[in-house]
């Protein structure tokens, strides 16, 4: 059984008001997707996809990462978890681990721990008992997931509890969503976010 990472990099960014894409924004040196990334490629996963489409992120996104572009970006969420899931599906994954590009303070053992959360097809990663990214979908719930809004996995979660496990998790899900949340990040924990 193999599983890919998916990490969703493809919306406007519109609440964040600084000079670059907040995906591009520099969070103590680094482009805020670059810390993001960095979590996934160490969490050792077969696969990780990047899904674009409002900003070109190709030059952020490191040798042996597969992007993706969602030309449907605008249509919400969903167009571009589908899009993931259709790029694993093409490789043969039986499964991904779906996470933000905003989010650089998740750690890799979240995506780790998120993966090997097999006994259900939904895992979902939690943070002091909230329910964050990342989330595990097995194969057989990919044709539960909406096609379209901005709901990606969240309706399907909602809907059927008796499919999803909960996975206690270290590391903050904090999403980099606006300028102030850029300018009131914490420094990286020992000089990495990722470990």
């Amino acid at each position: 059984m193999t599983t890919a990472a998916v990490v969703l990099a493809a919306g406007a960014g519109s609440r964040f008001d600084g000079p670059a894409h907040k995906l591009r924004a520099l969070l103590h040196g680094r482009p805020v997707l670059s810390w993001a990334l960095d979590a996934v490629m160490a969490a050792g996963l077969d696969e990780v996809v990047v899904v674009t489409g409002a900003v070109d992120v190709d030059d952020l996104v490191p040798q042996g990462v597969r992007v993706v572009h969602n030309p449907r970006w605008a249509d919400g969420q969903a167009t571009s978890v589908r899009v993931g899931v259709d790029a694993a599906a093409a490789a043969g994954h039986d499964a991904v681990v779906v996470g933000l590009g905003d989010q650089p303070f998740v750690s890799a053992t979240a995506w780790r721990s998120v993966a090997r959360a097999t006994a259900t097809p939904v895992a979902v990663a939690t943070y002091e008992g909230r329910r964050r990214n990342p989330v595990r979908l097995g194969a057989d719930v990919w044709p539960l997931l909406p096609v379209d809004g901005d709901e990606g996995a969240r309706s399907l979660i909602r809907l059927r509890p008796d499919l999803v496990t909960e996975v206690p998790c270290s590391g903050d899900p904090a999403d980099i969503d606006t300028s102030d949340d850029l300018r009131s990040a914490p420094p990286p924990p020992g000089g990495s976010l990722w470990n």
